[in-house]
């Protein structure tokens, strides 16, 4: 009971910490000749940092999905699992049925949906992108049949949303067919990484799973290498439960790319690479984090290290100020860059440039730091050459 309570404490207590960075908007629509309420989320370093740009996230039904997704944004953000995002909430809640109607024959949006489809995508999106400071990765995350709502956006000719979240969908029994007449191969001309998160679940109506699952298996069968289709299976006790669950494991699907290199990464992707290749990919990996979600990490130092074995043990290290090149490049205020270049040209028997290279990385360390001392017996053993 008292766990129980704690739990709660500490739930309330986040809610209310990111409530705080939460903007009320009302946004006078052309579209809808009517004002509609945004709940807007600026992450809490946003004023600090003048040339970082965030991803956009758009939520609809703001008031089932909003505090759930910013809760689930902010911890993966402080875990360095995601970047920090800019997240707007557009309230459905008295217009709910008219924002996201079909036509039960066809599939075909109404024509009140449609003028919704068109404030999101020429109003709501253009006074963020245009208010504030955001990247070029959209998510859009929608619910039930708002989700169904999200799916029509992959219809555009020109690809600009970059991750599609379907919640516990309710989609028409037309899906199949719309689909089919999305062109979804126009993806993989973009020069760009796209997701769709689907979530199904056995507490879903036997229709509905059926429907789910179609929608899944013919994604899937696209197998379009820039074009992630996320199956997930959630066994659950009520819907409530599963779209808190599809919130997290939507995160971790979409922001893989952020996160540091994972196990499975590294043995799936880079562990059989040649040096220059785990170089490239490694670099490539960086600069796809700082195009997409506007953060300039720089280079954590747990990747450099995790393939570092590769560059060390293959080609007899040939590749080692590359790898420090590289580094340098990316990360210039780190002295493992110059560390590697030292490495490479000690290897070599070339002593005065690595002790130049060692000296420099040295430099720029804090005597605090605990490899400080180990950097500088590289300098001592050569200087006594």
């Amino acid at each position: 009971m008292i766990k129980k309570s704690l739990s709660l404490i500490f739930l309330l207590f986040f809610f209310c910490g990111f409530s705080q960075n939460s903007i009320y908007k009302e946004l006078a629509s052309d579209i809808l000749e009517s004002t509609r309420s945004l709940k807007i989320y600026i992450p809490e370093n946003y004023e600090q940092d003048s040339l970082r740009n965030y991803p956009l996230t758009v939520v609809l039904d703001e008031e089932y999905l909003f505090d759930t997704y910013v809760g689930n944004a902010k911890l993966f953000a402080k875990k360095d699992q995601a970047p920090e995002q800019i997240i707007v909430g557009v309230s459905m809640n008295d217009t709910r049925n008219q924002d996201i109607s079909f036509n039960r024959n066809t599939g075909r949006l109404s024509t009140s949906a449609n003028n919704f489809y068109e404030f999101i995508k020429d109003e709501v999106i253009f006074y963020m992108e245009s208010t504030y400071r955001t990247s070029p990765f959209i998510t859009l995350v929608g619910q039930g049949y708002s989700a169904n709502m999200v799916s029509h956006f992959l219809s555009e000719n020109t690809a600009f949303i970059n991750s599609f979240v379907c919640i516990n969908p309710s989609f028409s029994d037309f899906i199949s067919q719309e689909l089919l007449g999305y062109n979804l191969q126009k993806f993989q001309k973009e020069d760009n990484t796209f997701y769709l998160y689907t979530n199904n679940s056995d507490i879903f109506s036997s229709k509905k799973q059926l429907k789910i699952d179609q929608v899944q298996k013919q994604l899937s069968d696209l197998n379009i290498k820039n074009f992630n289709a996320i199956n997930d299976l959630i066994k659950t006790t009520n819907s409530t439960s599963a779209m808190s669950e599809a919130i997290p494991r939507a995160l971790t699907n979409i922001f893989e790319i952020y996160s540091a290199i994972s196990k499975e990464e590294y043995e799936k992707e880079i562990k059989d690479l040649a040096p220059e290749d785990a170089i490239y990919y490694l670099e490539n990996k960086y600069l796809e984090i700082d195009f997409l979600f506007g953060t300039n990490l720089g280079i954590r130092e747990r990747d450099i290290y995790t393939i570092e074995n590769i560059i060390i043990e293959k080609e007899n290290g040939d590749k080692l100020r590359d790898f420090g090149k590289m580094i340098l490049k990316l990360f210039p205020s780190s002295p493992l860059g110059d560390y590697y270049i030292g490495r490479y040209y000690e290897s070599g028997k070339m002593f005065k440039k690595a002790l130049k290279y060692y000296r420099i990385g040295y430099g720029k360390m804090d005597p605090a730091d605990p490899n400080a001392d180990k950097f500088y017996e590289n300098i001592l053993r050569l200087g006594g050459l």
